[in-house]
């Protein structure tokens, strides 16, 4: 009989990263799951599935606390750690919706517990019981919680409304775009309102503040044509999404995009080399397990 912690290992990290936005943090609170699990007499746990959650999700909120007074002190944006993903991850709507950066962002305004909850429930679809007893709350706490964050999320969650075809299509577009400097083409394929924000963690050359409207938001990117005539760009899948990877003077730029009505309305560079890890192969993501 195969291990539990094996078979469930995909559906934890995918728990631990919703909740950290954080690829280094995720395999860290996965670890120290492990760690507990191989203490423990596996022959008393009735359910290890839902054990191994519970495990998982208190790590990450511990890391969470942790880490929300390390982002106060950030460098400019703080933006998630994109994943390399396989294209067939945008065929679990909900999951690719989910682990995409733009709802990531959007789940960085929720507090610890709301987000563990949201991520739980909403992504995951676990019983109010089973949350409960990962957060250290009443069902009945739960319930009021979870209608909170939903409320707070859908004000603020990202429309994606496109397939997976019209997504890449768009993303070629702003690539052909960039490689040429070509401004209107890249203005052409942004939302009039436009908004780019960079992460470089005072380690990378990155705006510090969103960049707003299509006009100057094209006028930087082709400025890379101009800059760095040499790099080169690759359509990738990251977060289960068409994204660009950009090689130029021994750095890397990684960067992902929501689409809208076939146009892009946000887009979130992340320069960060210490953010840029997960990139060498591609990461397994689940819901189930």
């Amino acid at each position: 009989m195969s291990d539990p912690f094996v078979a469930h290992r995909n559906l934890l990290f995918t728990v631990a990263y919703e909740m950290l936005g954080s690829a280094a943090d995720a395999e860290d609170v996965v670890q120290e799951t492990w760690l507990r699990w191989a203490a423990v007499d596996h022959d008393a746990i009735d359910e290890p599935r839902a054990y191994l959650v519970r495990i998982v999700t208190r790590q990450a909120l511990n890391r969470l606390r942790t880490l929300a007074r390390r982002r106060e002190d950030y460098v400019g944006e703080w933006l998630p750690e994109p994943l390399l993903t396989a294209p067939d991850v945008a065929e679990d709507v909900e999951l690719a919706e989910s682990v995409s950066i733009a709802m990531l962002t959007v789940l960085e305004t929720l507090g610890p517990t709301e987000r563990a909850v949201f991520v739980l429930r909403e992504v995951f679809d676990l019983p109010y019981d089973e949350i409960g007893d990962a957060v250290g709350k009443t069902s009945a706490a739960v319930r009021q919680i979870a209608l909170r964050a939903r409320n707070h999320v859908a004000a603020r969650r990202p429309r994606v409304d496109v397939d997976r075809r019209e997504q890449q299509q768009v993303v070629e577009r702003f690539l052909a775009a960039v490689r040429t400097g070509d401004l209107q083409a890249l203005m052409d394929a942004m939302a009039p309102d436009v908004l780019l924000r960079a992460d470089g963690g005072g380690i990378a050359n990155a705006i510090r503040k969103p960049l707003a409207g299509a006009e100057p938001v094209a006028r930087l990117l082709a400025n890379f044509a101009v800059f760095a005539p040499d790099g080169v760009l690759d359509l990738v899948w990251l977060n289960g999404a068409p994204a660009v990877l950009i090689r130029a003077g021994g750095e890397i730029s990684a960067v992902s995009f929501r689409i809208e009505d076939g146009l892009i309305g946000n887009i979130y560079v992340v320069r960060n080399p210490h953010k840029l890890t997960a990139l060498d192969a591609e990461t397994l993501l689940s819901r189930e397990g």
